[in-house]
């Protein structure tokens, strides 16, 4: 069982930046592609970025791209997502989630595990 553990959210003023942090534990993080999704309040959970298991094919929504980088460290079992340039409109949950394939996916139900979330909020 995959075990997925955020953090690193918190308050921020618009224009600044953040950075999210997962540490798995309890599988092969190194075989596992990986995920960011948010979700705001009364919306779906939408995909954010997403990693294959070497780092060498990224993908980003089209509300982040060019303001996020996704990056993974195998060694630490860890996924970041660093956030620059943030706007009130990124204020959400924030998921990170793993699959169970080398392959990244921009698909939510293609992802096998999930974390519990981390809280960004975005002041104006």
């Amino acid at each position: 069982q995959v075990q997925l553990v955020e953090s690193g959210g918190g308050l921020v003023q618009a224009g600044g930046s953040v950075r999210l942090s997962c540490a798995a534990s309890g599988g092969t993080f190194n075989r596992y592609a990986m995920g960011w999704f948010r979700q705001a309040p009364g919306k779906e959970r939408e995909f954010v970025a997403a990693i294959s298991w070497t780092g060498g094919t990224i993908y980003y929504s089209n509300s982040v791209k060019g303001r996020f980088t996704i990056s993974r460290d195998n060694a630490k079992n860890t996924v970041y997502l660093q956030m620059n340039s943030l706007k009130p409109e990124d204020t959400a949950v924030y998921y990170c989630a793993a699959r169970v394939q080398p392959i990244a996916s921009l698909i939510r139900n293609e992802y096998n595990y999930w974390g519990q979330g981390t809280q960004v909020t975005v002041s104006s």
